[in-house]
């Protein structure tokens, strides 16, 4: 993170709403993409962009509204000093097309969905989120951890914040200078 904060150039000065927003999409949002919100969150905070950047979360399916993440993901992300206890599942929606400016999907059914639910005029990009990955670049999506094990979780998170760092450097790129850029309204996502 020290490296990220020196290519960045330190703190940004906070803007009233945030430039961007992300919304990171898997099946269920209570795995791969609280996990993502999450690192995201935090790696966004220590470069100093927290402010400038918003990022939510959301599922294609609804099944888990409401719910927390997995506790396995809780576990995982926690012994990395993420904190995702206060996240909760919630479906992916159309406004998510037209408040967002870019949404990572986790797989390629996940960007094949996002594509379909798209409306024509759309404004956020849609993206798989492992296209941003530095280490990884083999892995073309973040497999679902779901049905496995711990170290399933574990691996989960590796890829995760190995995009997820990639990503900070690819928006910070995005945002504009001066002042505050499209969006608007509150700072969480």
């Amino acid at each position: 993170m020290k490296a990220l904060r020196r290519l960045l150039g330190g703190r940004a000065a906070p803007l009233a709403a945030p430039s961007l927003r992300v919304l990171m999409v898997c099946s269920g949002n209570i795995c791969r993409s609280p996990t993502a919100e999450g690192v995201l969150r935090a790696m966004l905070g220590a470069a100093g962009l927290d402010e400038r950047i918003a990022v939510g979360s959301a599922g294609t399916q609804g099944l888990h509204a409401g719910d927390p993440p997995d506790p396995r993901a809780i576990a995982a992300a926690r012994a990395r000093g993420y904190d995702l206890s206060a996240l909760r599942a919630r479906r992916v929606v159309g406004e998510d097309f037209m408040r967002f400016d870019l949404i990572l999907a986790m797989d390629e059914g996940h960007e094949r969905w996002l594509q379909r639910m798209a409306p024509a005029q759309a404004r956020a990009r849609i993206e798989r989120l492992m296209g941003h990955a530095q280490r990884h670049r083999d892995q073309p999506v973040v497999p679902d951890p779901y049905y496995g094990s711990q170290r399933d979780f574990e691996h989960m998170l590796d890829l995760v914040e190995d995009a997820c760092e990639g990503l900070v450097l690819a928006l910070a790129q995005e945002l504009p200078t001066g002042a505050a850029g499209p969006g608007g309204g509150a700072r969480e996502a």
